[in-house]
């Protein structure tokens, strides 16, 4: 295979913090990666062999920026699925499939998947505009309180709204959007599971998350997750089947809501390393970002099974705080055991902005909660 200190060469579409940590593997194993994205200062262009700025919306330069690699694959959704397309004609590997990610890039396309393959979701209806839910609404089809979701550009926490009165209706942007239950949630939940081009499958111990009221963010991610055996092997089966419908290559995070009825719901998905996965760099056999390289490559998958607990809680930008990052108190969680900080290499923080996450380990699910707690309380993301 003449990707290990060879000349075939993984293209990176994006270069946030995902991209970085998907270097941690690529640089261990000494694979050639080629990663584009926006910003001239992404997290990714330090570990990267070659490194190209542009949009990645724009036809053309995804198009070419694939013509240089063997495989594409990517960190965020928001690229440009007709350029993957074209490559896919043209004998490049793109994983996920671009059929795929043209599903999941849509929310409204998503549910409808979920749908059509039985997938138990929480009730939704589509709209093609803010004006036609409104018309919905005011003729009594939709009723307060509900969630609004846009049908694109939908990230950490962005387009996404509870809606209880008229005023918040008016709040949400324009576009194609559901109106979906508010459903009532007892935990959130998470499974990730990885398919290689031969059909491989491993899936990773069902997490819990718990989530920022405000940002709606997630705050921390446990495993394994509080909940009976039943639920977790019922929730992994669910996400089987969601990988089964899709048939995608990598990575697929899929995200489920526990209702207060004992219920499972698909949220939705990420077709790429994902937040939830996080605490395996420390926690697990194998990490999710290895696990997807070990994928696109079509190698032996890993053991998704924890060595020990882990509890990861995310870093994001203080309220009140924009400008030159500053990372305050880090010296005092560096010297409480099992703690794991990695920081993205953002250079300017804004309220909520991640920034980074610290991975707690510990033989003990209770005590790395309670000492994640102290990190979260700790250290705080400020502005020089």
């Amino acid at each position: 295979m003449g990707y290990f200190s060879g000349k075939q060469t993984i293209g990176i579409l994006g270069g946030g913090q995902l991209g970085k940590m998907l270097l941690y593997t690529t640089q261990q194993w000494d694979i050639q990666t080629k990663v584009m994205d926006p910003s001239n200062e992404a997290p990714a262009r330090i570990a990267c062999n070659h490194f190209i700025q542009g949009d990645l919306m724009d036809y053309d330069k995804v198009l070419q920026f694939g013509k240089d690699v063997d495989i594409v694959t990517i960190e965020i959704e928001n690229v440009n699925t007709d350029a993957l397309m074209e490559l896919e004609k043209k004998g490049v590997q793109v994983y996920p499939q671009a059929e795929v990610l043209k599903t999941i890039q849509n929310k409204c396309h998503q549910k409808q998947f979920y749908q059509k393959n039985k997938i138990p979701t929480a009730p939704f209806q589509l709209f093609e505009s803010k004006e036609t839910l409104k018309n919905a609404v005011a003729r009594g089809r939709i009723s307060f309180p509900f969630v609004w979701k846009s049908e694109s550009m939908g990230y950490d926490g962005y387009g996404v709204k509870i809606v209880r009165s008229n005023q918040d209706l008016e709040q949400i942007k324009e576009g194609g959007c559901m109106a979906e239950e508010l459903v009532n949630i007892e935990k959130e939940l998470g499974v990730i599971v990885c398919r290689s081009p031969k059909g491989e499958v491993q899936c990773y111990p069902c997490v819990e998350m718990e989530f920022h009221p405000e940002a709606n963010q997630v705050e921390y991610v446990l495993s394994p997750a509080r909940i009976s055996k039943s639920i977790a092997t019922q929730a992994e089966k669910i996400a089987l089947s969601v990988s089964n419908a899709f048939q995608h290559v990598g990575l697929l995070a899929v995200e489920l809501f526990l209702t207060k009825e004992g219920e499972l719901w698909v949220n939705e998905v990420a077709p790429r390393p994902h937040n939830s996965g996080h605490y395996t760099i420390e926690a697990a056999y194998t990490s999710q970002f290895e696990q997807h390289l070990r994928a696109l490559l079509d190698l032996p998958l890993g053991n998704t099974a924890n060595k020990v607990a882990g509890v990861m809680v995310n870093l994001v930008g203080k309220e009140g705080h924009s400008g030159p990052v500053y990372y305050k108190n880090i010296e005092h969680i560096l010297a409480i055991d099992g703690v794991n900080p990695h920081l993205y290499g953002k250079k300017e923080t804004r309220p909520f902005r991640k920034m980074g996450h610290v991975t707690i380990i510990n033989e003990d699910l209770k005590v790395a909660r309670k000492i994640a707690e102290q990190v979260k309380e700790t250290i705080e993301v400020i502005a020089k």
